[in-house]
């Protein structure tokens, strides 16, 4: 008599490939979305980094300036010549005529 052999394996396997395959999908589709993520935030960063940078350059010609003003001040006689034009002061025997402009 002959026995009947049952396979039952292909569909053991045929279900571990499917399984494998869709747990290796979803994988790929988290990895490619983190690495998107990533990229992105790392162009954002870039961005960041110029606009940073043009401020910084903005904050150190500022700097500059303020500097020639701080030894600009220190000469006496700068401010005594800024105090007289700034709030209209004299010396003695000076007078002081101040001309409307745009006439």
């Amino acid at each position: 008599m002959a026995k009947k052999v049952v396979k039952k394996k292909p569909k053991k396997k045929a279900l571990r490939v499917l399984l494998f395959g869709v747990a290796s999908c979803a994988f790929m589709i988290y990895f490619f979305g983190f690495v998107v993520n990533v990229s992105l935030d790392i162009v954002n960063k870039y961005k960041e980094k110029e606009i940073l940078n043009d401020k910084l350059l903005e904050l150190k010609e500022e700097e500059q300036e303020l500097s020639l003003d701080v030894e600009k001040l220190k000469d006496p006689e700068y401010i005594a010549r800024y105090l007289r034009e700034k709030f209209l002061y004299s010396k003695e025997d000076e007078y002081i005529i101040k001309i409307p402009q745009g006439e």
